[in-house]
C-alpha cells in the first residue's frame, strides 16, 4: 500500500539556483573595482540599479521564488568565511582534496583563501544588505518566497582538509572548530530571519564531488575515512538547521564546478544518495541532471516522503536549448521512480515532490558562463513553460 505524502513547505515546481548573467557594464564596474580603478561606492552605485531589473526578469518569466542573482558578489560563495573573526587571508594556498585533481588538471598551482588563525566569531551581518535591498523591490506579499544563496559550512574543510582547515592550538577537532562554526551560521540565519527571510539555499559542491571515483581514489590515497567525511559534513548541516520555526525552508544545490562554463567533477549521485536524502535535514534537493555526468536518476528511489528534488534538467554552460519533451519525459520517469521508492507512494504524490530548474547558476564567478543573456531568458523561458505542462 502506497504511503501518503505528508503536507510540506512550498517548494515551487519551478525555480533556479541562484546566479544571474551581470549586465556588460556591471562585469565592466566590478573588474575596475578589483583592479583598483573605481571605488566601493561606485560599485554598489551600479549594483543598485542592476537588483531591480534582475527581479523583474525573474517577474517576467513567471518564477515565484526571487533572488537578487547574486549580482552583489565576485563569486558565489563570497560571503560568510572571509566576514568571520578569526580567519587570516591566504594569497597562494595550493589545494587539498578534493580539489586537487581538477585545479592541477587545469594548471593551476595555488590561489587566494583562507584559514582559521583564531577562535570564529560571527561580528556583523553578511547577507542582511543583499535581503534587505531585495525587499525594497517586491511587495510584502512576495517577501517570504525571497531566497539568499550561502556559501556551504563545510566549503573551508573540504578545500583544506582536517589538518589545514584551522591552527590545532586554537581548536583541538573537528567538533570544536564546527562548534563554532554552526554558531556563526545560525546567527547569520536568525538575522536574516528576523529580517523576513524564509528560504535559505546552500550552494554545495562537495556532496558531488563524494560522487566521484576519481577525487574518492584521491581521497583514500592520503588516508580520508570516507564514511566519516560524509557522516562529519552532514551532521553539520542537520546542527545548521535543527529547531527553527516551521515556516524557514532550507534547500542544498549540489553542483559539479561551474566557473565559466567549466565541471570540476563527474558521477552519478548513487553512492552518497540514501544517506544525503535520508538524513540531511532540508527540505529540498536541487540536482544537477543537465549531462551524462550526473548518472542516471534511480538515486531518487531513495527520497523520503516530505521532501522535494529539484531537477536540474537544463544547463547554464551553453546556449543550446533542451528539448521541451524530453525536459517532460525525464520527469515523468523521476517521478516513476520515486512512486516505486523507498516507501512507496502514488505518481501523482511522487510528482508533486519534484520541481525543475537550470543545473546551476548562470554567473557563479561574476564574468559568467559563456552563454548570452538571451539564451539566459530562453532557458528560464523552457523550464518555466515545462513546469506549467506538467504541474498546470
Amino acid at each position: 500500500m502506497a504511503a501518503s505524502v505528508p503536507t510540506t513547505k512550498y517548494i515551487p515546481h519551478v525555480d533556479h539556483v541562484g546566479s544571474l548573467l551581470r549586465p556588460k557594464d556591471l562585469v565592466e564596474k566590478r573588474t575596475a573595482y578589483h583592479t583598483g580603478e573605481c571605488s566601493l561606492a561606485e560599485l554598489k552605485s551600479l549594483e543598485d540599479q542592476v537588483v531591480p531589473k534582475m527581479v523583474q526578469l525573474q517577474k517576467d518569466l513567471g518564477l515565484t521564488v526571487i533572488n537578487d542573482g547574486e549580482v552583489r558578489r565576485a563569486v558565489y560563495n563570497h560571503g560568510i568565511f572571509e566576514s568571520l573573526e578569526g580567519m587570516t587571508a591566504i594569497p597562494d594556498w595550493h589545494p587539498y582534496l578534493p580539489f586537487v585533481i581538477m585545479f592541477s588538471a587545469m594548471g593551476i598551482k595555488g590561489f587566494t583563501s583562507s584559514k582559521c588563525t583564531g577562535k570564529l566569531r560571527r561580528t556583523k551581518p553578511v547577507y542582511a544588505h543583499e535581503f534587505v535591498s531585495l525587499k525594497e523591490h517586491v511587495t510584502s506579499e512576495d517577501v517570504p518566497n525571497l531566497k539568499i544563496t550561502m556559501c556551504p559550512p563545510t566549503w573551508k574543510y573540504l578545500q583544506h582538509g582536517s589538518e589545514h582547515t584551522y591552527d590545532h592550538a586554537v581548536y583541538e577537532n573537528d567538533a570544536e572548530y564546527f562548534g563554532d562554526v554552526v554558531k556563526a551560521y545560525r546567527e547569520e540565519i536568525q538575522d536574516l530571519y528576523d529580517l523576513g527571510c524564509r528560504r535559505i539555499q546552500f550552494d554545495d559542491p562537495g556532496f558531488a564531488f563524494l560522487c566521484s571515483n576519481d577525487m574518492i581514489t584521491g581521497m583514500e590515497s592520503t588516508g580520508e575515512d570516507y564514511d566519516r567525511l560524509v557522516d562529519t559534513l552532514i551532521g553539520v548541516y542537520n546542527a545548521i538547521t535543527a529547531d527553527w520555526a516551521a515556516d524557514l525552508v532550507f534547500s542544498v544545490h549540489t553542483c559539479r564546478g561551474n566557473m565559466k562554463g567549466l565541471h570540476f567533477s563527474e558521477g552519478g549521485y548513487e553512492r552518497v544518495a540514501e544517506k544525503l536524502f535520508k538524513t540531511l535535514n532540508v527540505d529540498a534537493f536541487y540536482l544537477e541532471y543537465d549531462t551524462e555526468r550526473a548518472g542516471g536518476l534511480e538515486p531518487l528511489r531513495y527520497l523520503p516522503l516530505g521532501k522535494h528534488a529539484v531537477l536540474g534538467l537544463v544547463t547554464t554552460k551553453s546556449g543550446a536549448l533542451e528539448d521541451l519533451e524530453t525536459i517532460k519525459e525525464r520527469v515523468q520517469r523521476a517521478a516513476e521512480i520515486i512512486a516505486h521508492g523507498e516507501p512507496k507512494r502514488t505518481y501523482a504524490e511522487a510528482l508533486n515532490q519534484l520541481g525543475i530548474s537550470p543545473q546551476c547558476g548562470f554567473a557563479s564567478v561574476f564574468e559568467g558562463n559563456p552563454i548570452t543573456e538571451e539564451e539566459e531568458r530562453q532557458k528560464l523561458a523552457l523550464v518555466v513553460e515545462a513546469a506549467r505542462q506538467i504541474w498546470g
